[in-house]
């Protein structure tokens, strides 16, 4: 291939030639003739919010049957911040009810994901999704996805408050400019004419920051502030850390390059946090996140996809070079943004000395700042669903009609109620009560700091289970932390059916990562890591491969003993993992 036209992968031409992402997803969703849609479209299908699966627990009952794969779609909202009404959370679990599989499930990125639409149903969901002023746009494919940060109400000194602005504008600033999201999910609000099919336009709208094959990979941002990291703001490709004097939020730390999937098979690919880039004024924001898209917009590997996201273009360039070109694109991206050429600086400052410093997941009863309260709920993998005496989806519908106006979802799946009032809790706590809710002060913190992703049945690329399972092992490391008197220790527990990482395991204290299946129980095996911490700054190391699910805590205790024994005052047990180093920790066994 010439050196003009560079070696591109299948995705990149699908994108390229799909006119501002349009291709032909609407004949085919109209093509009543078959239950799914061809392998191109459901690569455009994804910029819109939604992704074909098929339920694998029925594969092999199918094809003896001689039929085809259970289809159905997963579609995702966006929304920046987390932020959600009592009328939107209501019109999403209706929708859930009426055209999906009955549950939501509340994402790693302060999402909601419905599970089981069929296609039938694809347009309807998404239409109504739009019609309670929400959006799927943008909330999977190679684009910006859903901007987190901070949820937390705390009103005492206007610094969330502003988080959330910023989050807002961000989100509007990244959405790609084209009119295909609009043209076949929303337009038709007024009429309904869900059937028509339009043809694409002559030439692809102008887009200054994703062009016409948009980014190489995913892009994440989030927001945070130094003493409460509450988003793993180093796990995103763009993590903005707030650094404040006082009550004054004076500017951002840019960190360039986090992201967690990894293909293991592959040497150079690997999970990464990311690195401290500059110092910006908090009114420079949008220049500086214009200017990186801008660099990996045009540097990113685009021929492999597993080397197509920003740690491996910064790994490849060095920081140093990556940086220098960012100075270089500084001009376009201020124009982009319109404001004067030379705005920001050049160069670049070197990073704020502030860092992170803190962690907490908001959960229980807290005071705002403004007279009321708010509450965070856990809820376990973020599954809203009722199940015998558990009846989460019943709670909440309670809580959204009579005593919640909003709400906050965390990057932990977990859910905060706002604006409430001090009269209300025991009410509230009592509702929950009634309908065998937990709240914090009922479970255990290895619950409480525990998720994961959703891997088996739906997921294409889970190897094993993850959230059908991971609540039965912390139910037996509850019972061996009971026992060594570490109930009470604070450490996160995260879980993924594959390498790609969705439930951040890579920096967790604990992290279990789907491996392989043996072959003759069926029982799926982890490579398990330890010693990142709890304020998500640092990376763990690999402890033990292909460990038997059912085998995983047996693995964990004899750590666990030697940090009851051996810990220095006030150490975290990912702090201790760190501290004795990956091969002492392989070396020790449980007293006899």
């Amino acid at each position: 291939m010439s050196a003009d036209k560079p070696k591109k992968s299948k995705v990149e031409v699908i994108k390229e030639e799909s006119h501002g992402l349009r291709g032909s997803i609407q004949s085919e969703l109209a093509d009543p003739a078959t239950d799914h849609v061809a392998d191109a479209t459901t690569k455009l299908l994804k910029f819109h919010g939604t992704y074909q699966q098929d339920d694998r627990d029925l594969r092999k009952a199918r094809r003896k049957e001689g039929l085809g794969k259970a289809y159905s779609f997963m579609v995702r909202n966006r929304i920046p911040g987390g932020r959600i009404t009592a009328e939107q959370f209501l019109g999403e679990l209706d929708i859930a009810e009426e055209l999906g599989n009955g549950t939501i499930r509340l994402t790693t990125r302060q999402s909601i994901q419905l599970h089981g639409v069929v296609k039938g149903n694809l347009w309807s969901t998404i239409h109504r999704i739009n019609e309670i002023k929400l959006s799927t746009q943008s909330a999977c494919g190679d684009v910006t996805r859903n901007v987190c940060c901070c949820p937390a109400p705390l009103r005492q000194n206007g610094l969330r408050d502003q988080l959330q602005k910023l989050t807002d504008e961000i989100a509007v600033h990244v959405r790609p400019r084209t009119k295909a999201y609009h043209e076949i999910w929303v337009k038709d609000l007024e009429t309904g004419e869900k059937d028509r099919v339009m043809g694409p336009p002559t030439e692809p709208e102008d887009d200054p920051i994703y062009g016409q094959a948009y980014m190489p990979r995913k892009f994440k941002i989030g927001l945070s502030l130094c003493d409460d990291n509450c988003i793993d703001v180093y796990d995103n490709d763009l993590g903005l850390l707030g650094v404040t004097e006082g009550d004054q939020l004076i500017g951002f730390n840019i960190l360039t390059g986090g992201g967690m999937g990894t293909t293991p098979s592959k040497k150079n690919c690997f999970p990464a946090l990311a690195k401290r880039l500059t110092f910006v004024k908090t009114e420079h924001l949008l220049p500086i996140i214009t200017a990186v898209m801008l660099v990996q917009r045009d540097f990113g590997n685009r021929a492999d996809r597993s080397q197509a996201r920003l740690k491996y273009t910064i790994h490849n360039m060095g920081l140093p070079a990556f940086k220098a070109k960012v100075e270089e694109y500084l001009p376009e991206a201020e124009a982009i943004c319109g404001v004067a050429e030379g705005t920001l600086p050049r160069p670049l400052p070197e990073p704020h000395p502030a860092d992170v410093t803190g962690y907490d997941d908001h959960m229980g009863w807290h005071e705002q700042g403004d007279g009321k309260y708010f509450l965070g709920l856990p809820i376990e993998n973020g599954r809203v669903k009722d199940e015998g005496d558990y009846r989460l989806k019943t709670a909440l519908r309670k809580l959204f009609t009579d005593h919640v106006s909003n709400a906050r979802l965390t990057a932990q799946q977990n859910i905060i109620f706002c604006d409430l009032e001090a009269h209300q809790r025991a009410e509230i706590e009592q509702l929950l009560a009634d309908h065998g809710v937990p709240t914090t002060e009922k479970i255990s913190n290895a619950r409480r700091h525990s998720f994961a992703c959703v891997a088996l049945p739906t997921c294409g690329l889970a190897v094993t289970e993850s959230e059908r399972v991971l609540p039965g092992i912390v139910d037996e490391l509850e019972g061996v932390l009971a026992e060594l008197g570490l109930g009470d220790e604070e450490f996160t527990v995260r879980m993924t059916g594959c390498p790609n990482g969705c439930a951040r395991p890579y920096n967790a204290e604990v992290g279990l990562v789907g491996r392989s299946v043996d072959g003759k129980t069926g029982q799926g095996r982890y490579t398990v890591f330890l010693g990142g911490n709890l304020e998500g700054s640092r990376m763990n190391v690999l402890f033990k491969d292909q460990v038997p699910m059912n085998e995983i805590v047996d693995t964990l205790r004899p750590v666990l003993v030697n940090f009851k024994e051996n810990r220095q005052p006030g150490e975290g047990f990912g702090d201790f993992c760190h501290r004795i180093g990956i091969e002492t920790l392989a070396a020790i066994e449980e007293p006899a």
